[in-house]
């Protein structure tokens, strides 16, 4: 769940920007059915089976609009839910419920998507002492809710933002003549409390890194079996992730590998939304 002041400073503003993009002037149909304020209630129903996450966001957007609308929570984030399940009551303005009805579960959808899919990810790791990881590959602006729904789901999170930690990639690599070098830069520019990670996509750059005293070391892109010969090769002196398109069903073959990470972009990019819906809405008698 996230605290007030992350709420209050980080989230909101998201949250308003989403809603200024669906309402640009006024939300006419609704205001064409419902001119005047009526009292109202509907459900919110899961039309699959998987994990609940972002029950507070899709909440907030029906506060923010206004403060009398009232969600009693049935299930919380993280929660197995089925298909058919309540998960909320909203009561409040028929007009607020209406208008802000796609912008939450747009929200909602998204963020229990990633979660299932990253808890069905995480299972073909049960019994090993990996840990799967995700990516900067996230929705623009969407980040906060995108790498929240990974930790509901049970994976962690890499780097939030590029201020986040060093991890030298290909790019910075070429730019600083090679990986030596680029570890070298690094170390001295950084302070001393920074782990620096190097991506490596050949042996020959595993070796460099290793020489160099890379903290972890990332097999980017590698067959199974460069990787075993990469992990030889670093021996226990640095620790080793594992990235390049690990979609879900690539990570079971990757358990059994003596590594420490694996990082998926797949849980954030490549997550299809899970189908919930806001239904039965009717007005209340007064």
């Amino acid at each position: 769940m996230f605290d007030p002041v992350t709420m209050k400073l980080n989230i909101d503003p998201l949250i308003i920007s989403a809603m200024k993009e669906d309402i640009t002037n006024e939300d006419i149909t609704t205001n064409s059915v419902m001119p005047d304020p009526c009292q109202g209630m509907a459900e919110l129903i899961a039309k699959e089976a998987g994990v609940l996450c972002g029950i507070q966001i899709f909440t907030r957007v029906f506060t923010l609009l206004d403060d009398h609308v009232f969600v009693k929570t049935l299930a919380k984030d993280g929660d197995w839910i089925e298909s058919g399940q309540v998960l909320a009551v909203i009561t409040g303005d028929i007009r607020t419920i209406l208008s802000g009805e796609r912008t939450a579960l747009n929200y909602l959808q998204r963020m229990s998507g990633i979660a299932t899919y990253t808890r069905q990810s995480v299972s073909f790791l049960e019994g090993s002492q990996i840990t799967l990881l995700d990516t900067r590959k996230t929705t623009p602006n969407n980040r906060i809710f995108e790498k929240y729904a990974v930790r509901i789901g049970g994976g962690k999170n890499h780097r939030f933002n590029l201020s986040d930690g060093i991890l030298l990639k290909d790019n910075h690599i070429g730019a600083a003549g090679g990986v030596k070098e680029a570890i070298e830069l690094a170390r001295r520019y950084a302070s001393f409390v920074r782990k620096i990670e190097v991506e490596a996509e050949t042996i020959e750059m595993v070796r460099d890194a290793v020489e160099a005293g890379a903290d972890i070391i990332m097999l980017d892109n590698m067959s199974i079996e460069i990787m075993k010969e990469a992990i030889a090769v670093i021996g226990g002196r640095a620790k080793i992730e594992i990235s390049g398109n690990v979609i879900r069903e690539k990570i079971k073959e990757l358990a059994g590998l003596g590594i420490d990470y694996i990082s998926s972009g797949a849980l954030t990019h490549s997550a299809p939304i899970l189908d919930i819906s806001l239904k039965n809405l009717h007005r209340l008698q007064m």
